[in-house]
């Protein structure tokens, strides 16, 4: 044993990096922890590694790592390597959502509920003029968040006409069970529930 290096009496080759010299020698300690004169021929060859190394690094044989010689680097640069758990949601969709007011949701809220009373209670009569003033709270209430009159329209109009088809396609499954009401009124109920979404929560 006396005849090898010290990176054979660790069981390590000469390129090995001070971690795997390390391990070699902790695994070794723990072998011969009983037996004084093997624990000494251990940290004898360690240390001579490490003066080996030290002198290379001097000599400028060997790089040293970054990490070693810039440790104030490493602290600074781990926040950065942990990924944030937060997901945000895609710019399209924070483009077009909304998050609304107490006012922004109870104003609208209180319209639909009075023009779906109306719709429910007098009849097919007054369903057009329903839809209408629908619309125009709809209209009313978009502009009035972001002032742009041309998407408030356009947003009130697909609300109008999805609601209208939505309607009418549910209404011939579900009205058997809800007889006091005909499909024009289910549907415009339908299409005030989705012009108050849109007015409370899109912008």
């Amino acid at each position: 044993m006396s005849d090898q290096n010290p990176y054979e009496k660790l069981g390590v080759s000469e390129d090995a990096s001070f971690d795997e010299i390390q391990d070699a020698r902790n695994r070794l300690m723990e072998q011969c922890s009983g037996d004084a004169k093997s624990v000494e021929i251990v940290e004898a060859a360690y240390d001579a590694i490490l003066m080996d190394r030290l002198r290379m690094r001097q000599e400028g044989k060997i790089k040293v790592p970054e990490r070693i010689r810039f440790p104030e680097l490493r602290i600074q640069s781990a926040p950065k390597e942990t990924p944030t758990p937060r997901e945000q949601s895609p710019a399209w969709l924070q483009n077009i959502l909304d998050q609304p007011t107490k006012a922004d949701v109870l104003l609208p809220g209180a319209w639909y509920v009075g023009l779906s009373a109306v719709s429910i209670f007098t009849g097919n009569q007054v369903l057009q003029l329903s839809l209408v003033v629908g619309v125009g709270v709809s209209i009313f209430f978009l502009n009035r968040k972001e002032g742009r009159f041309g998407r408030a329209v356009l947003f009130t109009l697909v609300g109008l006409i999805i609601g209208l088809i939505a309607g009418g396609l549910i209404a011939g499954w579900l009205l058997p069970q809800i007889p006091y009401l005909s499909a024009n009124q289910f549907s415009t109920v339908l299409t005030f529930i989705l012009l108050w979404l849109i007015s409370s929560f899109l912008r």
